[in-house]
């Protein structure tokens, strides 16, 4: 990577990326409502919105894209974006939504060992306009 620090001058950093670092998960398996609004994972278990909303995140206190994340049965799904932690759905919280940073974004929602929902949404330059 080389950063400009002014038009004449620029440092160069190279980074070493692990194999399989930079892969996507495989979402081949996933179905789409007939609307194509929704985003049924393989397992069955979720489903996600497919075009994202803008709403204020609270968290960051700025307008964002979101898509919203459902469970889709009274199973205890742990939820993360791009390896974070966000929160848990069961039968008392069955839906979240969930706020995308710039770029690509993997959502996972994990049935303890048994299997992980994937949903890869873009969230742009991560930010939006409210209207």
């Amino acid at each position: 990577m080389v950063v400009a620090l002014s038009k004449k001058k620029a440092d160069n950093y190279a980074f070493t990326v692990q194999p399989g670092m930079c892969t996507l998960p495989d979402t081949s398996g996933n179905t789409f409502s007939a609307d194509g609004t929704l985003e049924y994972a393989a397992s069955g278990k979720s489903y996600a919105t497919v075009q994202p909303g803008c709403a204020l995140n609270p968290g960051a206190g700025r307008a964002q894209p979101y898509v919203n994340l459902f469970d889709n049965g009274s199973y205890m799904l742990n939820v993360s974006v791009n390896g974070v932690p966000l929160t848990q759905l069961s039968a008392s919280r069955p839906h979240t939504p969930v706020f995308l940073s710039a770029g690509q974004n993997v959502i996972s929602a994990a049935n303890g060992s048994l299997s992980i929902d994937y949903y890869i949404r873009d969230g742009g330059d991560g930010s939006c306009i409210l209207p």
